[in-house]
């Protein structure tokens, strides 16, 4: 027993120290401290459990389990980002343990070990089980799952593994939604296997996790929702006219959770003009993918050509911090990412998968998760953290591949799924810089505009055409009380063919608060002319020609002042100061009756607006 028992040890001792060693190098830096993207969501959603608040009170949008994980933890140990971190350490030391028992029983005692030793040892899974984030649960289930897969393979007559696995699965489906298809396949294996009692068992599992999670929504949205609302936003994401294989938010600039279901509730409401419920939400979005692939279906299998090379690629695509900002820190980051990484597991994945083809009708469920699993990561939208619970997958097949003798072919093909792979997509210095650019605006956010200016910079440092790292500057220097360095950056932004709406918008706000009127104006109406949809441009537009007339009009420019307050009102039209502002602009010059009639308006937008009333009351005889 010692002797089975002592290479789940080593892998575990192994994957443990390297993840402790990693945590315990990063504790004083920012990345530890200041939380980006849905780490900052997942944070906040976990002190609200903390604080009791553990039924909730909407439809999770968001896969739920981490954040319960999260606040259970914050319940025992306070807000402690250490004890999350170490935590999460432990158990992403117990998936790799498992991961080697797994492969032991599905391939060979050595082919586990070196499966274990291979996740240990992965720099993505520890730079994962690093962050709050929940890449450390789809690990750990994805291992237990194929842990009770080759406990089960052994004899399909244990009915107890399938109950497990269901819990395992269920489990997965709470923190990586698409991991649903996974329940498809062991579906059909049990089957398969002529057992309606492992069937059975299975389903038992799996609903004693997902059903409390649908009732609990069904009580707090009055509809079913197995477990999250957010398929057709994500479907969308992944595939529009405009997605480019990784993530995009909804709108530019706001992929922040807090954002997520705010735009994507209310593009759909103003589409479809009325209150939508969750369920609503998402169909509308669905609609939106379906509409777009039967328009341009040429165009969408393109994009998915482009998301499968993503899929394939050994760059870490990220969505929110990149590995190599961690590296400086890290040693076992910076030692192991060289020489260990997707680019060389792939190709070994291939040679195992090929020399294990032999036995793929004991096998064939672990290939049959494996490419659905991938099918599902195209299916939406490729980023490291969506990829990584296929690393599992692949990581029992490379082990067998370092112990396989492969045929010239099957060399051939892992040679070039190696160069492939190991095609450079993205450098190492832009994924850098969007995380020092996500750090900036986290830091921001934060009150700390200081250290947000000096991490743009650091951004633009390392990639000098990073458009978003040049509008958050600007947008930074002007609430630092530095409007021209800000108006600067944006004119530099534009020299460089940035020329986005949100640019022009935030330029505009600087020569505004430069003082430059009539300059912020002309960005205004061209961020404008670039998104006729963004609101906050318009809005802007219609304040800048509010406040030009009311200043024309103090300076007693009756002309000049009518005709900016016309226009406002044209861009805003139950803008009802504009109204009154105009009624007396066109009342100074003679124009009662018009006057009128604007002051008139300003009260049915506005029924209590004192000077608007007060100005009608005068004018009427």
């Amino acid at each position: 027993m010692g002797r089975l028992l002592l290479p789940g040890v080593a892998v575990f001792a192994t994957a443990l120290t390297v993840r402790v060693v990693h945590i315990w190098q990063m504790r004083d830096t920012l990345f530890f401290s200041v939380l980006m993207g849905d780490s900052r969501g997942y944070d906040a959603w976990a002190r609200q459990i903390a604080a009791g608040e553990w039924l909730g009170r909407e439809v999770f949008y968001q896969a739920p389990l981490y954040p319960y994980f999260l606040g259970v933890v914050y319940t025992v140990f306070g807000h402690d980002l250490l004890a999350v971190r170490l935590i999460q350490a432990v158990l992403g030391a117990c998936g790799c343990a498992a991961l080697a028992s797994a492969g032991s029983k599905l391939i060979s005692p050595p082919a586990g070990l070196i499966a274990g030793l291979m996740l240990a040892l992965y720099p993505p899974a520890v730079f994962f089980d690093g962050l709050v984030q929940k890449s450390v649960l789809d690990v750990l289930l994805v291992c237990l799952s194929l842990a009770l897969v080759a406990q089960i393979a052994r004899d399909t007559c244990q009915l107890r593994p399938w109950g497990w696995l269901g819990v395992a699965m269920g489990a997965l489906s709470l923190t990586r939604e698409n991991a649903l298809v996974l329940v498809a396949v062991v579906a059909v294996w049990a089957m398969q296997a002529r057992s309606v009692r492992s069937l059975g068992v299975f389903t038992a599992g799996l609903a004693l996790v997902l059903v409390p999670v649908a009732a609990r929504n069904y009580a707090v949205g009055g509809g079913f929702y197995l477990t999250t609302s957010q398929f057709g936003s994500n479907l969308y994401i992944g595939n529009n006219a405009q997605a480019d294989g990784s993530y995009m938010s909804l709108r530019e600039g706001r992929g922040s959770p807090e954002f997520e279901r705010l735009d994507a509730t209310e593009l759909a409401e103003r589409a479809r003009g009325r209150a939508l419920t969750p369920s609503e939400v998402s169909r509308y979005w669905t609609d939106q993918t379906f509409a777009y692939v039967r328009a341009q279906p040429g165009d969408w299998l393109a994009l998915l050509a482009r998301k499968m090379r993503l899929l394939l690629s050994g760059t870490e695509v990220i969505d929110t911090e990149s590995q190599e900002s961690h590296a400086e820190y890290s040693s076992p980051l910076r030692w192991l990412s060289p020489v260990w990484h997707y680019g060389l597991l792939l190709p070994l994945g291939i040679l195992g998968a090929a020399s294990l083809w032999r036995q793929r009708q004991r096998l064939w469920p672990v290939y049959a998760m494996t490419f659905a699993y991938a099918a599902s990561v195209v299916l939406f939208f490729v980023v490291a953290r969506y990829r990584l619970p296929l690393v599992p997958f692949l990581t029992l097949f490379a082990a067998a591949g370092l112990l396989s003798r492969p045929r010239a072919v099957v060399v051939a093909v892992a040679a070039a799924a190696a160069i492939v792979a190991n095609w450079p997509l993205y450098t190492a210095a832009s994924q850098q810089a969007i995380t020092e650019n996500n750090l900036g605006t986290a830091l921001q956010e934060s009150g700390r505009p200081a250290e947000a200016i000096d991490r743009y910079k650091r951004a633009l440092a390392l990639d000098p055409n990073y458009a978003p790292a040049m509008n958050n500057l600007g947008t930074a220097l002007r609430a630092a009380g530095r409007a021209g360095e800000a108006v600067t950056v944006y004119d530099q932004a534009l020299a460089k063919g940035s020329d986005r709406a949100t640019i022009r918008l935030n330029r505009g706000h600087a020569l505004l608060a430069a003082g430059r009127i009539e300059e912020a104006i002309g960005s205004l109406r061209e961020a404008v002319a670039l998104d006729p949809e963004m609101e906050a441009a318009t809005t802007s537009l219609a304040n800048a020609l509010y406040d030009q007339g009311t200043s024309a009009l103090e300076a007693g420019a009756l002309a000049a002042a009518t005709g900016a307050l016309r226009e406002a009102i044209r861009i805003k039209p139950d803008y009802a100061e504009a109204h009154n502002n105009l009624g007396i602009a066109l009342a100074s010059d003679g124009k009662i009756n018009e006057a009128i009639v604007e002051w008139e308006a300003a009260l049915r937008i506005k029924p209590d607006f004192a000077d608007a009333a007060r100005n009608l009351q005068r004018a009427r005889p």
